[in-house]
């Protein structure tokens, strides 16, 4: 398949992607890409090194004319989300990705893609690579572990970069220019519990939510998708309520930053609520399909007989939990008021695991507004406490306070509109781009983000455009020849 996307326009863009797809590099275990890109950067006969944390910077000299532009920091990250569908067999720590073309779009084989931020390395290592391109000093600036905690931009210190105008590649909507970002902070609950005997006389299921789009928990949370978790938690809570359902174990969401697609729970009935109880769950079924057709066309929820399982939830443990997951706010929590359309502050209900007496509950809170953010975590973990919880907050990090003065965002606005005779849109997002940590230590650098246009990130269903990715590629260097001097 990678021969087929070798072929696309930009070439050189695209086959530094099936390079660096081919090298599998999963969040905190990025030891072969990172060998990968200091190989890469040797064998151009570039600075190439990495610091305390694992980041790999190259540094390029200034094409010729170009000595008193200043130099430009390029910035994306080297790790991916691993996601696949429920029915496809694949190790991310092995294999590389399996890639096709559909019409306009590359696409994986049931995977994420690892355009977000696969595109953003490729072009960085295109623009190393190129003896052609007219560009100032470039210094390239590969971070770690960006899906699962930023360490790689925490670890960062204040001495390492020496550019002074930092283009981040990490951003989906190639008609967007961004100058602010989403801080955020993850909020995990966890508690013990001892496991009590099945009830006699009983039935066992295994409850299955599948077929979610998930996506983006910052990019996608407006959209009003369905969350397997709190769809999963309404059927227990109605389970338990009118048929006397016990929790045996529940295993909802995985990471962290994709919004949940699915969630599985096995559960006892008592045989004389049996046939009761599947008439209801197929009605709830009904009821869940149409309330999600409009957002979740593939929504799946299945009731299934299994074995009984040796222990459930004390009655006391399953009331607490299913009311406290019922409180947890999932979605928009609350818009921007500077800036129009901007989800300002959202949680993400990301994992629900209860199994062998632990159960472990992962949000994840956002905010372009730091007091927002706290407010919203210090809620849920008074929730989560309310029911006994252990709680812990986890990963805080900035946001990217939007500077609509900056040089740079002037330069971005003339090019584009120059290249493509319209205006871009100049926007703050809801994720989390690394900048606002990397500003911390380089508080005078003049940041600024940009990307093509990549649909589904954090979800198999991800898939980069191929047009775009040809107007990004222009745009990019076009940039690059207009960056202010020294």
């Amino acid at each position: 398949m990678s021969k087929e996307i070798r072929l696309l326009e930009p070439k050189e863009v695209w086959n530094k992607f099936a390079d660096l797809n081919a090298v599998p590099r999963p969040s905190k275990k990025e030891e072969r890409v990172i060998a990968f890109m200091v190989n890469f950067g040797t064998s151009l006969g570039l600075e190439t090194f990495t610091d305390a944390v694992g980041n790999v910077i190259i540094r390029k000299p200034a094409s010729k004319g170009c000595e008193q532009q200043k130099m430009v920091t390029l910035q994306s990250h080297l790790d991916m989300v691993h996601q696949k569908n429920a029915d496809t067999e694949f190790d991310f720590e092995n294999q590389g990705i399996e890639m096709f073309i559909d019409g306009d779009w590359v696409r994986a084989q049931g995977t994420t893609l690892g355009a977000d931020n696969g595109l953003g390395v490729a072009t960085i290592m295109a623009l190393l690579e190129s003896s052609t391109i007219t560009h100032p000093a470039l210094e390239a600036l590969f971070t770690i572990d960006e899906e699962t905690g930023m360490t790689g931009a925490m670890g960062l210190e204040a001495n390492v970069l020496q550019g002074e105008i930092l283009l981040n590649l990490d951003t989906e909507e190639d008609d967007e220019i961004d100058i602010g970002c989403a801080g955020g902070i993850d909020v995990v609950a966890t508690g013990i519990y001892t496991e009590v005997t099945v009830p006699a006389e009983v039935v066992a299921y295994s409850l299955s939510v599948k077929g979610l789009l998930g996506g983006h928990s910052g990019m996608d949370i407006h959209k009003g998708l369905g969350n397997a978790n709190k769809i999963m938690n309404g059927l227990l809570i109605k389970g338990a309520l009118q048929y006397a359902l016990h929790v045996s174990s529940i295993d909802g969401g995985s990471l962290r930053n994709a919004i949940p697609r699915e969630s599985i729970a096995e559960v006892v009935i008592p045989i004389a609520k049996r046939a009761d109880f599947e008439q209801a769950f197929n009605e709830w079924i009904v009821q869940l399909k149409e309330e999600f057709k409009s957002t979740e066309p593939s929504l799946e929820i299945q009731i299934s007989k299994v074995d009984i399982p040796d222990t459930v939830l004390p009655i006391a443990i399953q009331e607490k939990l299913l009311q406290c997951v019922h409180a947890i706010h999932n979605g928009v929590y609350a818009m921007s008021k500077s800036m129009e359309d901007l989800v300002e502050t959202s949680n993400n209900l990301a994992r629900v695991v209860v199994s062998q007496g632990k159960i472990h509950i992962g949000c994840l809170t956002r905010s372009s507004v730091n007091a927002s953010k706290m407010q919203l975590a210090n809620g849920i973990k008074s929730t989560f406490e309310s029911a006994g919880y252990d709680v812990a907050f986890v990963g805080d990090y900035p946001g990217w306070n939007p500077n609509p003065d900056s040089a740079i965002l002037n330069v971005l606005k003339e090019q584009y509109i120059k290249l493509f005779k319209e205006n871009p849109r100049v926007v703050a997002c809801h994720a989390g781009l690394e900048c606002g940590i990397l500003g911390q230590n380089y508080p005078n650098m003049d940041m600024i983000s940009i990307g093509p246009t990549i649909e589904g990130a954090h979800s198999p269903d991800e898939r980069a455009s191929i047009s775009s990715v040809q107007k990004y590629w222009q745009f990019v260097k076009e940039i690059l020849k207009h960056i202010p001097l020294k």
